[in-house]
């Protein structure tokens, strides 16, 4: 009988929200994982990084809320995958050791004689303090900052929070978990000799798109917080650091700060999209309204793979193009080499970079990077009696094949990809648009929009426009625009040039004026 492997443990710190925050060891580890037990602090966004294969447990508490595993179910959780050989991540919002309860897991896992690692986190009062504009340390202020919870274990028989010393003996205090008790901790900090006049800053869901600050002091925070609807997950900094938050405040001040936007370009190709707009504030909500697949036969593209040398001309029109072609001329035994007889154009910039990575540089990009730009740009080379294949989806406008045609051009249309409505999140879209929330959606092709209305599920003219009013409408070039103003609905942003990098600076520019 084969002896079971050793497992390991893992407690990895997740940081403060941002998923960009997580320290290289643990993306790296969370790479490796078989079993991963997370906290309802940790951005589910790290999960992308866990293999397909691993076994996803959550394991969130939440105040007020009944917690999904005890510490004591979670504890023999990770010793039982342990025993079992597996790989173990522990992954835990924050630092796992700073009010996170990793010292009690790590102690469990050392009285099991289970092996465990641990991987700091940035913790949750930097992070705070940092994205809220606020230097919990500045040479002008203060050299000195404590850390302290406002919810301590119910059960002790006391707290353990000197007060008396701690009120004064800290220039900058930062409090985890106190919005439930802060009426509590301001009159404990000011009993004991904390000025009334100090100024406070409570920041809530630090580092992420949701991220909501409010300032005040000892004698009114209170009340502001109150007054401003602040819930848990939130931290207090108290000092008069706070004072540089009017001069340093820089992520709230970012031009799409708050701004909750749709996008609905491919999964595998929102990534550059949703980069752009994130790096600039934006909360993107990523809504795939195209899924790409290969087409049921590449009987047409086969033929034409035998007789390249016979064209005069290949055009790629999509990214999309260029990758399902090239994955069946590979298939097929064949590579970039067997492209030296036709001339190869694209029809944008971002297209031709893709092609330089198959190892082909474009001979032709047009001025304007659409279909129609393209056929212009044909048309002043000569096209009569040229042959010209075009790898493109299996629907797509027949204006370029057309256009070239009947220029007197011999083309041939090989099918290499479809575009398919993915499937689910139907729901889910629809309400997001119910709730008001959603400031913008963004459309990159004319098959986002139908896919887009598809999803909507809209009943009639009227039904759609309800739904949209007051949401902004970015769309990447003309076509696709005529698209959406088809459907009675307004486009409200689109770049001069079509690319992805020029929309985002488009939104960015709508916004900031």
């Amino acid at each position: 009988m084969s002896k079971i492997r050793k497992g390991k443990v893992y407690l990895v710190g997740a940081g403060p929200g941002d998923p960009g925050l997580i320290t290289v060891r643990g993306k790296y580890i969370l790479e490796r994982a078989q079993v991963v037990v997370y906290d309802y602090l940790a951005n589910p966004k790290l999960l992308k990084y866990v293999p397909k294969e691993a076994k996803l447990i959550y394991a969130g508490k939440k105040g007020g809320v009944k917690h999904t595993h005890t510490q004591e179910e979670i504890n023999q959780m990770l010793v039982d995958w342990a025993e079992t050989g597996k790989t173990v991540v522990r992954l835990k919002g924050g630092d796992p050791f700073i009010f996170g309860r990793g010292g009690e897991e790590v102690e469990v896992l050392s009285d099991s004689g289970v092996d465990f690692e641990v991987v700091p986190g940035v913790t949750s009062a930097t992070a705070a303090a940092t994205y809220a504009g606020i230097p919990i340390t500045h040479r002008d202020y203060t050299a000195s900052v404590a850390f302290l919870t406002g919810h301590e274990d119910p059960t002790k028989p006391g707290s353990n929070i000197n007060w008396a010393k701690l009120a004064t003996g800290a220039g900058t205090l930062v409090v985890y978990m106190g919005i439930k008790n802060l009426p509590l901790i301001v009159k404990n900090l000011v009993d004991h000799g904390r000025a009334p006049q100090t100024p406070v800053a409570v920041v809530r869901w630090a580092s992420t798109p949701e991220q909501r600050s409010v300032v005040g002091t000892l004698d009114t925070i209170v009340d502001i917080v109150r007054e401003a609807g602040i819930k848990p997950p939130a931290l207090i900094i108290v000092g008069e650091v706070v004072n540089l938050r009017k001069k340093i405040d820089w992520f709230e001040k970012r031009p799409l700060f708050g701004k909750r936007i749709v996008v609905t370009r491919t999964r595998e190709q929102a990534s550059e999209l949703m980069a752009g707009l994130e790096e600039n504030g934006g909360n993107c909500i990523e809504y795939s309204t195209i899924k790409i697949e290969p087409v049921d036969s590449y009987e047409v593209l086969d033929e034409e793979l035998e007789r390249l040398e016979e064209y005069h001309w290949i055009l790629f029109t999509s990214l999309n193009g260029v990758k399902y072609f090239f994955e069946r001329l590979y298939a097929r035994g064949m590579d970039a080499r067997s492209m030296k007889g036709p001339c190869v154009a694209a029809v944008g910039k971002a297209t031709a970079d893709l092609l330089l990575e198959y190892g082909v540089r474009a001979d032709l990009l047009p001025d304007v990077f659409t279909g129609e730009g393209l056929a212009e740009s044909l048309l002043d080379q000569g096209v009569q009696g040229r042959n010209v294949l075009i790898p493109r989806a299996e629907k797509a406008r027949e204006i370029l094949p057309e256009t070239l045609r009947g220029a007197g051009a011999q083309v041939t249309v090989a099918p290499v990809y479809k575009n398919v409505a993915p499937v689910g999140k139907r729901e889910q879209l629809r309400e997001e648009l119910e709730s008001g929330k959603v400031d913008m959606v963004t459309f990159t092709s004319s098959s986002t929009v139908r896919n887009f209305l598809s999803m909507v599920d809209a009943e009639n003219d009227s039904d759609l426009k309800r739904l949209m009013h007051e949401v902004t409408i970015a769309a990447i070039g003309p076509i696709t625009a005529k698209t959406v103003t088809d459907t009675g609905l307004t486009v409200d942003i689109q770049p001069e040039t079509y690319t992805i990098p020029d929309m985002v600076y488009a939104i960015v520019d709508y916004y900031s004026k």
